[in-house]
């Protein structure tokens, strides 16, 4: 081709802001940018999805397996609308994705072929950054502001670009001064550390607590050495949010695991007998899990200052990276160990996983769910990432599967959308092709879109260096959604269809094991992580297994206690009862 078009330029800038690939379904209006992404020779390269939604999935996965920004392309109309999903999961977990949206109306406006008004379709999910690109000149400056927008404020952006500008010939750019980039892609564009006083007076607080608690967000991901210091340093006990899970070595005698609904006993008692608590990087929704109001005194620190305080009362707020602000406390915290609380964390932990040994091993008809997890925990590779999905099989993650430093696992956390972990797992093993994937899905998510998408796996597998990609379907035949488990499903009405996904996994060249007896699952474990090429595990579990959700510590006071005077004594009534149990440990 003799003259560059502006869907060159598009190229070229995605090239600049080092984006390796960008996830797409192919489409008229979008069609000259993906003809220059094949005119480039992978660089970057153009993964095609099943579906838009799809596609979208990917890009936001890229985004939180790399900390890099994810792209997705589509077309206008029905296309657009499908991104919309991926795009909400992006800007509720705070990842950069820029959506590239081709459009191609010819005619009258106002009724056209598939016409929609996309500002304002884009208007919530992208609200940081949606823009039109009106001539060809102005489309390097437009990727780089999106670019830029998305990479500093977390969150996903889209620019318009209409296919009679995608087909423009490039002008001379020069004239009309188009910019550089000054900022590098999924980096912080500042060092930002919280003011020498609100430090001081977050020592202070952190110092005189008796039963120190740290609830660890994903914003905590390059702080672990940071948070296991400042918690032995107080004797403190952890807990973890659900996207926070892998933040931590989770084998921590004193790390109570996952708070919340589908989280563990233990966490539940760490926050009931805790004075002190420290979130860290912690955007929570189950706020019904933390500490009754009044009952402790309250650090947070958060990237985002829109979000402190924003869940729970804070009487110290902290604005600022994680791991620097750590550092910076870690200078002024006094040395208190604790130790009797922390033996009581301890205690408390050990029950916990204990219950959870009896819970796995329960009879079931014919699988324990509880049990394919926690067979799969003793085998998880140490490096590597694991997709999770949602509904069932997000209980069982969040208790069984113990995740060890050098495992990156992610999941939908604040949209809780179903069909998020093939997608997902396709992006984190594009993104490290020498690397292990694992994707836990129920048969509901992987008729929504995970079969349409193993299309996708069979696809790419061959060139990748290590084969494995393994995707566990929990196949419970259960159509009743997140309550499965609660009660045993008889209702013919209830029951999903069955689907061989092992057997649609060997049509497409991959591997199948198909597992309907508890004293095979380990060994249906064994087979997938030594294939030579993806597998589908297809283990027949029990929807009558109960999801059993912890009750909150101290529940039957909460709402109970307004006035100050209650509340001060219920923190004496509690003092009272944890200086007891530890006393009983001691």
């Amino acid at each position: 081709m003799a003259d560059r078009i502006a869907a060159d330029l598009v190229v070229e800038r995605l090239r600049a802001w080092r984006v390796p690939r960008a996830f797409g379904y192919p489409g008229a209006a979008i069609a000259p940018i993906v003809a220059a992404l094949d005119r480039a020779g992978g660089d970057p390269e153009f993964v095609p999805a099943r579906h838009e939604e799809a596609a979208a999935f990917m890009a936001t996965g890229h985004a939180k397996f790399t900390d890099g920004i994810g792209v997705c392309l589509a077309t206008q109309g029905p296309s657009a609308v499908q991104l919309l999903n991926g795009l909400y999961d992006a800007k509720l977990d705070s990842k950069p994705v820029v959506a590239l949206v081709g459009e191609d109306v010819s005619g009258p406006l106002g009724g056209a072929h598939q016409e929609i008004g996309l500002t304002r379709l884009f208007a919530d999910v992208c609200n940081q950054f949606v823009h039109y690109a009106r001539s060809a000149a102005q489309v390097p400056t437009l990727l780089d502001q999106a670019f830029r927008t998305a990479a500093a404020t977390r969150s996903p952006v889209c620019v318009v670009l209409p296919r009679q500008v995608q087909e423009a010939a490039v002008p001379d750019l020069h004239a009309y001064g188009i910019g550089v980039i000054t900022a590098t892609p999924g980096e912080p564009l500042a060092r930002v550390l919280p003011h020498e006083v609100d430090l001081a007076a977050a020592a202070q607080l952190l110092g005189a607590g008796q039963r120190v608690a740290i609830l660890v967000g994903q914003g905590a991901q390059d702080a672990e050495d940071e948070v296991v210091a400042l918690a032995d340093r107080l004797g403190a006990g952890v807990a973890c949010s659900l996207l926070g899970k892998p933040v931590l070595d989770e084998r921590l005698p004193y790390h109570a695991g996952v708070l919340g609904e589908v989280g563990t006993r233990a966490a539940a008692e760490l926050m009931g007998g805790c004075d002190t608590l420290l979130l860290v990087g912690t955007n929570d929704p189950w706020t019904s899990y933390l500490p009754m109001p009044g009952q402790v005194r309250t650090v947070q620190i958060d990237i985002d200052g829109r979000r402190v305080g924003s869940r729970y009362p804070v009487d110290v707020p902290l604005v600022g990276d994680a791991a620097e602000t750590l550092r910076a406390l870690l200078a002024r915290v006094p040395d208190r160990p604790s130790p009797q609380w922390r033996a009581t964390v301890e205690n408390s932990v050990d029950r916990w996983r204990r219950e959870l040994v009896d819970r796995a091993s329960a009879p079931a008809e014919p699988v324990n769910p509880q049990l394919v997890l926690q067979e799969l925990s003793a085998r998880l590779p140490r490096t590597g990432s694991v997709a999770v999905d949602v509904g069932s099989v997000i209980y069982w993650y969040a208790r069984h599967l113990e995740l060890q430093p050098g495992v990156n696992a992610q999941l939908c956390g604040t949209l809780g959308s179903m069909g998020c972990a093939l997608p997902y797992a396709v992006a984190a093993k594009l993104a490290a092709p020498d690397q292990p994937v694992i994707a836990l899905l129920g048969d509901g998510a992987m008729q929504l879109n995970g079969l349409a998408e193993l299309v996708t796996v069979a696809h790419h597998w061959p060139r990748w260096r290590d084969p494995r990609l393994v995707v566990l379907v929990l196949n419970n035949r259960d159509q009743s959604g997140m309550g499965a488990g609660r009660q045993p499903v008889t209702d013919p009405a209830q029951r999903r269809p069955d689907v061989p996904y092992a057997g649609w996994a060997r049509l497409l060249g991959l591997h199948g094991v198909r597992v309907d007896r508890p004293e095979l699952v380990g060994a249906a474990w064994d087979e997938a992580l030594a294939a030579d090429r993806p597998c589908v595990v297809e283990a027949v579990v029990d929807a009558a297994v109960p999801l059993a959700p912890p009750e909150p510590a101290l529940a039957d006071l909460r709402g109970l206690f307004a006035d100050g005077d209650a509340a001060r004594r219920l923190r004496e009534q509690v003092d009272r009862q944890m200086s007891v149990a530890a006393d009983d440990i001691v």
